[in-house]
C-alpha cells in the first residue's frame, strides 16, 4: 500500500504544475493512478488537504477527487506510535509535527510506503521504520 501525503495531493489538485519539482510529483502520481497502484489516504490527510480551501466549489471539486480513496482512519495504537515516534525524535534533537508524527506512524503500522515531497518525513525515516516511496 502506498499512503498519499498532504504534500502530494496539494501538488496534484491544488497548485498549477508550472514548476518542474510540481509536474514531477504530477507525472508520478499519474503513473501510480494509471498502473493502479494500492493508494491510501490517511484520514488526517483527507482533512488537510479540504481545510483552507477559499470556497465551497472548490471545496467540493477537491472532496469529489480525493474522496475515491481508502481512508485509514488512525486506531488507538497509531497515536501511541505517534507520541513514541515524537519521544524518539525529540531524544534525538529532531522536531516533528503531531500531524506529521501520525502520518508517519499510520504508514509504519501498515508497512505502507509514504509518497511525499515533505523532507520532514526524510528525517523521520533516517530514525524510524518509515519508508518513503523512491524516487
Amino acid at each position: 500500500m502506498i499512503l498519499l501525503d498532504t504534500s502530494v495531493l496539494s501538488h496534484v489538485f491544488r497548485r498549477p504544475p508550472e514548476r518542474s519539482s510540481a509536474s514531477e510529483v504530477v507525472s508520478r502520481y499519474v503513473n501510480l493512478v494509471e498502473n493502479q497502484a494500492p493508494l491510501a489516504l490517511p484520514g488526517v490527510v483527507f482533512q488537510e488537504v479540504l481545510s483552507g480551501v477559499r470556497d465551497d466549489i472548490q471545496f467540493q471539486r477537491l472532496r469529489h477527487a480525493i474522496e475515491g480513496f481508502p481512508l485509514i482512519l488512525a486506531e488507538q495504537a497509531d497515536h501511541l506510535e505517534a507520541a513514541r515516534l515524537l519521544n524518539t525524535l525529540r531524544r534525538q534533537g529532531m522536531v516533528a509535527s503531531t500531524i506529521d508524527a501520525l502520518i508517519a506512524a499510520t504508514a509504519i503500522r501498515r508497512e505502507a510506503l509514504l509518497f511525499t515531497t515533505d523532507r520532514d518525513f526524510e528525517q523521520i525515516a533516517s530514525l524510524t521504520p518509515l519508508k518513503i516511496l523512491p524516487n
